[in-house]
């Protein structure tokens, strides 16, 4: 497996340089009211899926919030049923 990793990675790396080399074609992306971008079709693309991530990223921040907020209200209340539960055991134990 320590040798996969790295091998994987080159491979890759030389898919992605080869899909960069045949779509180096400069490509225009028009806007609203006449503005216009021109950039290779590989920055486009590029430029596409880092948004795209971006996006993804920004959708499952309230989520992963969400979910840290519970994880912290559910520890306070295992600590304070765990501070509760010998107490419980010392009134037991002293009413017999």
């Amino acid at each position: 497996m320590r040798f996969v990793t790295p091998i994987l990675g080159v491979f890759l790396f030389l898919l992605a340089v080869g899909f960069a080399a045949k779509n180096s074609e400069v490509v225009t992306v028009r806007y609203y009211l006449g503005a216009e971008w021109q950039a290779p079709l590989v920055v486009v693309l590029l430029v596409v899926f880092v948004l795209g991530v971006a996006a993804g990223v920004a959708a499952s921040f309230s989520y992963l919030l969400r979910s840290r907020r519970e994880i912290l209200a559910l520890k306070r209340e295992l600590r304070s049923r765990n501070q509760e539960a010998p107490r419980a055991q010392e009134a037991q134990g002293n009413g017999t």
